[in-house]
Order: structure tokens, then sequence, then C-alpha cells
């Protein structure tokens, strides 16, 4: 039976200044900076949560490892079941729907930009995703993958080297 923890009122304060990470509120904000349309208030309220945002991601990175470029852009916050642990992504980086990222994830940019991930993409532990690739829909990519070249909707990717799947191909192995 899961035990419940009632925290007194100075504990309810000081909660969210130690934890400096609020899944919910770093992404509503996030969604606020990067969506700016203008005007003096809404000028004022997004350097705000533009300040918070460099605090929490600056904390983040010196005690996880993680770095998520100010560009990068999320048709929706991402599923991180194990947090934001070292999770690096680019500045330009593209990411879909309903996409789980697990982690120690690298999705870097390289000559030809930065990878372009699609909707209902798993990202295995360790998993690099370099350069101006397209990640297509409905994609499961394995554990420690180095990812340079684009993958084709609903396959798997395996093995360091990656070795593409098809859906029609993983039915018949």
């Amino acid at each position: 039976m899961a035990r419940t923890v009632i925290l007194s009122g100075p504990e309810k304060w000081l909660q969210p200044k130690v934890e400096h990470y609020s899944h919910e509120k770093y992404w509503k904000m996030r969604e606020r900076v990067v969506n700016y349309h203008g005007g003096f208030f809404e000028k004022i309220l997004c350097t705000w949560y533009l300040f918070r945002i460099k605090r929490m991601d600056a904390f983040n990175n010196a005690s996880m490892g993680t770095h998520l470029g100010y560009g990068a852009r999320f048709a929706e916050p991402p599923h991180l079941p194990h947090g934001l642990k070292g999770i690096i992504l680019s500045h330009e980086a593209v990411i879909g729907r309903n996409c789980t990222i697990l982690h120690q994830v690298t999705i870097g940019g390289g000559k030809g930009g930065a990878p372009v991930i699609g909707d209902d993409v798993e990202i295995g532990a360790g998993a690099m995703l370099i350069g101006g690739i397209h990640i297509g829909n409905h994609v499961k990519i394995g554990a420690n993958c180095v990812i340079a070249e684009d993958i084709p909707d609903n396959c798997t990717v395996v093995m360091p080297h990656p070795r593409i799947l098809s859906r029609s191909q993983a039915t018949r192995d």
C-alpha cells in the first residue's frame, strides 16, 4: 500500500524551490516562450518565463548533464519515463507528438541541420540521432543505436550500426 506524505506549510513552500524542475510548469512556460506573439505584458511574462526556464536548464545541466536546446520545437511535451537524465537536444531539433525519450539520448545537429522526429516515436536509452535526418512516424529506436540516415514510417531500428526492420520484414523473421 502506498504511503501518503503530508507536507507542512513551510515544506510546501520550499519544495518547488528545491526541486528546480516541475514537468508541467516547465513545458507550459516553454510553449509560451516559443510561441511568443507580441504585446507589452506578454513580453514581460515571456521574459520572466525565459529566466525561469534558463535557471531550470542550468541546474539540470549541472546536476544531470542535460541540455534542451532553446530553439527545439515540440508538438507536445515528450514522455520522459526516466526524467531528464543526460538528454541532449539540438537547438534546431523538431519532435512530434507522443514521443518517448529514455535517458542518455542525444539528438544533435550536423552539417545538414538537426533531426526531425515524427509522431509516436520511441527512442531507447543511449541512442544518438545525428544530422539533418528524418525519423518517420511509429518508429522504435533501440538502445545505443547511432542513426545518421533517414528512417521510414513504421520501422524498428536495432543495433549500434542501424539495421532497419520494416513491419513486413519483422513479421516474416
